[in-house]
């Protein structure tokens, strides 16, 4: 096949092509295109010699397409359609969405964040669907790769090609069984380093919010169990005497389900702020974007409520 040297084609000409085979006049082709009649006769005469036909002659009702020019209306139609396509900006229709989106996210965030989202997707894009990754760590490197468009989590130093966006500052609380003898009245800390404690170990790296608060006091807690997950760690305070220290959210989230009691921490410890990262090749993306929003959305109704489930 031959070879065409783009750098000499005048692709705007094919805009004028567009105009002659809907107006079938070289003056009004050239007013739908901001030209002078003059301005427009020329660009004809260039548009000819480039396409090696005369593409459009007289006839007895305006200008008529030669063969050539027939076979090339639907092509070149398509073909400025497709350039229109590409240089618009880019839009997002959460109705009419398909795919998945994939949230790294341990089930601190997952039973905080994750179920109002999910609502919102089945009223604003039903056919999207929310995949929640395997946890790797920090779930900072599933960012990295590419295998979560985005993470929720409490994040140090991140990547330069990450973003960060917080979410919320959170306090913690302890949760104790409905009817426990040992916190009748709240907690002093003298009781709450007594008493048996679940502690939930997320990576395994580094001290607790807790421990290191305790350990600025010289006083440890006796944890008598440790568990990967906030859910399990909850469901054993309910049904025992131990008592479990989480994040506040989690915390009255978990209360509404279960026969748990909230009880203030008897102590200063470092507040939590959860935020969310996401790679820099997906920051100008609509569809991320818009998916962004309605995390910020769903932590905002719960600031303004106090409670989960607010719609938008």
């Amino acid at each position: 096949m031959h070879q065409v040297d783009l750098s000499a084609v005048d692709l705007n000409l094919l805009k004028l092509f567009e105009a002659l085979v809907r107006e079938r006049s070289v003056t009004q082709a050239g007013l739908r295109l901001g030209l002078s009649q003059p301005a427009a006769s020329r660009a004809l005469g260039r548009l000819r010699t480039m396409l090696g036909d005369r593409l459009v002659v007289r006839g007895k009702l305006g200008l008529e397409l030669t063969p050539r020019g027939e076979t090339l209306a639907g092509p070149v139609a398509r073909l400025l359609e497709d350039a229109r396509g590409i240089v618009a900006p880019a839009a997002f229709d959460p109705a009419s969405a398909a795919g998945h989106i994939t949230i790294a996210a341990h089930d601190h965030l997952s039973l905080v964040v994750l179920a109002d989202l999910a609502g919102r997707f089945e009223r604003l894009a039903p056919a999207l669907s929310l995949h929640i990754a395997q946890p790797a760590g920090d779930n900072v490197r599933l960012v990295e790769q590419g295998r979560a468009d985005l993470a929720l989590g409490i994040f140090d130093a991140l990547p330069g090609s990450l973003y960060r966006r917080g979410l919320y500052s959170d306090s913690l609380v302890c949760v104790a069984r409905v009817g426990h003898p040992g916190v009748a009245g709240g907690l002093s800390l003298e009781r709450y380093t007594a008493l048996r404690h679940v502690a939930v170990t997320i990576s395994g790296v580094g001290e607790s919010a807790v421990d290191v608060a305790l350990s600025a006091l010289g006083l440890t807690r006796h944890v008598a169990l440790r568990v990967p997950h906030f859910l399990a760690g909850a469901m054993l305070v309910a049904d025992s005497d131990m008592i479990l220290t989480l994040p506040r959210r989690l915390a009255r989230r978990l209360a509404e389900r279960l026969p748990l009691a909230l009880l203030d921490l008897p102590l200063e410890a470092a507040s939590l702020s959860p935020a969310m990262i996401w790679h820099a090749r997906v920051n100008g993306d609509p569809a991320h974007a818009w998916v962004r929003q309605q995390i910020v959305d769903v932590v905002a109704a719960f600031d303004r409520t106090g409670v989960q489930g607010s719609r938008p």
